[in-house]
């Protein structure tokens, strides 16, 4: 009799648990389908809920879980979502409503939208095993090597996207900016023109296209390419700063100015290092047309945001004695005939009796030759050449050798080199076996002062 009982009970466990888990399975996708149903119709307070529950009941329903994060992304809780994504990653089952082909790629999203690019990068190299012929997760795959600094890979990545899709402009902008950087310039051209054709609004390949041509001293095309750069919001400012440079190098300083104060203006609304090279350029600009006043405003507020910034805290420093000497402050901001006129007085205080006298880019040159008096004065003056420099940058050698060139073809006896500034090491040694004397602003000084007294005494 106790053996029958016994076997009624086993018998009636194994239906109850037989039953169970026909009930469950039954149940159960019809849980996970109006899961799903809810998470279509954004009804995602109600599918989150829904969501919980039946993880409660089985943890490791990797389509709960899938489904959870699609509500979650869905209602602006992204960070939420990709801890249950990493979860659907751990469990690795893929079947039903989480389908890996749909799984990864916004596994992968949510991995670069929250700074973890070697995930991110796993799962796209995962994507492209599964679909060989997407070209988007070779872009993105491209992308991503290029962040961690393998330029090579990325430009592997990048031609792949153009074999699948020739038409992407994006794949051919990275590539073409990939290929600048690694100063291959003509191809970098052509892949960047063929951005520009397939998207004529991709303005930021402009911007490089303007960077090349400004390195190879082309800056009518680098002028007209970093104004096309203007129009993407991203180059704005830094193609600002590039066409101001450029107007530099053509010593049109009053353009320059122009697109350089419209740099720092818009640079001043979110700061960065831009705001720096804004300033310094614009004051390079002030220096050149002898607003010494307003580039030294300039490096000033470069210094007091940066003591460190290129030669910033040297500028201020030899620009403090024209605070303190109003002559040498006159040689380099005087108007161009007053500076003339000045150079003329500083050459009888040399004795020296002027032959010709001509501007330069960065000063003045004379033709001059010694005064005479009595049994001399019939003597064949030989003529010396005199040149004055209105600079603040040291002198080198290369620009004395030059000088000298100039001395022999003029077959003058001796030549003069006059500056604001100093003189390199290198430069004085070239001068030690020639007839050329350097002066230097101390002595340049002693010069000013000495036609400053003759002008008192007149």
């Amino acid at each position: 009799m106790s053996i029958i009982i016994i076997l009624i009970i086993v018998f009636g466990t194994a239906v109850s648990v037989f039953t169970f888990f026909i009930v469950k399975s039954v149940l159960a996708p019809k849980k996970v389908a109006s899961l799903a149903d809810l998470v279509k119709q954004n009804k995602n307070t109600q599918a989150i809920r829904t969501a919980k529950h039946i993880i409660s009941n089985e943890p490791r329903s990797s389509e709960a879980h899938y489904l959870l994060a699609k509500a979650l992304e869905q209602d602006g809780k992204a960070e939420l979502a990709l801890m249950e994504m990493k979860t659907v990653s751990h469990i690795n089952e893929f079947k039903g409503y989480c389908k890996e082909n749909e799984f990864r790629p916004r596994i992968a999203a949510l991995y670069q939208q929250f700074n973890f690019p070697d995930e991110a990068l796993k799962d796209y190299l995962l994507l492209i095993k599964l679909e060989p012929y997407n070209a988007n997760y070779y872009f993105q795959a491209g992308v991503l090597f290029e962040k961690r600094k393998k330029n090579s890979q990325a430009a592997n990545y990048y031609k792949k996207t153009i074999d699948l899709d020739p038409r992407n402009s994006e794949a051919h902008f990275n590539l073409g900016t990939l290929l600048y950087k690694g100063k291959r310039y003509n191809d970098a051209k052509i892949i960047l023109a063929k951005a520009l054709k397939l998207k004529p609004d991709n303005y930021k390949a402009h911007f490089y296209l303007g960077r090349m041509y400004k390195e190879t001293q082309n800056y009518t095309s680098a002028i007209q390419s970093f104004e096309q750069a203007q129009k993407d919001s991203e180059f704005k400012i830094k193609a600002l700063i590039e066409r101001g440079i450029c107007y530099i190098a053509i010593q049109n300083y009053e353009k320059g100015a122009t697109e350089l104060e419209r740099a720092v203006k818009l640079s001043l609304e979110k700061p960065d290092d831009s705001t720096l090279f804004a300033r310094y350029y614009l004051a390079m600009c002030h220096e050149k047309r002898r607003d010494i006043d307003r580039a030294i405003e300039q490096w000033e507020a470069i210094y007091n945001t940066k003591q460190s910034f290129k030669d910033v805290a040297e500028k201020l420093s030899q620009f403090q004695e024209l605070r303190e000497n109003d002559s040498m402050k006159d040689y380099l901001t005087t108007s161009n005939q007053e500076f003339l006129n000045l150079c003329t007085r500083l050459m009888e205080v040399m004795n020296l009796s002027i032959s010709d006298q001509n501007l330069t880019p960065m000063g003045c040159q004379i033709i001059a030759t010694e005064k005479t008096t009595g049994q001399w004065r019939n003597t064949k003056k030989m003529p010396h050449l005199i040149r004055f420099y209105r600079i603040t940058d040291s002198i080198d050698h290369q620009q004395v050798r030059e000088f000298h060139e100039e001395i022999q073809k003029l077959k003058a006896s001796r030549g003069i080199m006059i500056t604001s500034a100093l003189f390199t090491r290198a430069a004085k040694d070239f001068t030690e076996s020639r007839p050329i004397e350097l002066i230097e602003k101390g002595k340049l000084q002693e010069l000013l002062d000495r036609a400053e007294k003759v002008i008192l005494k007149k």
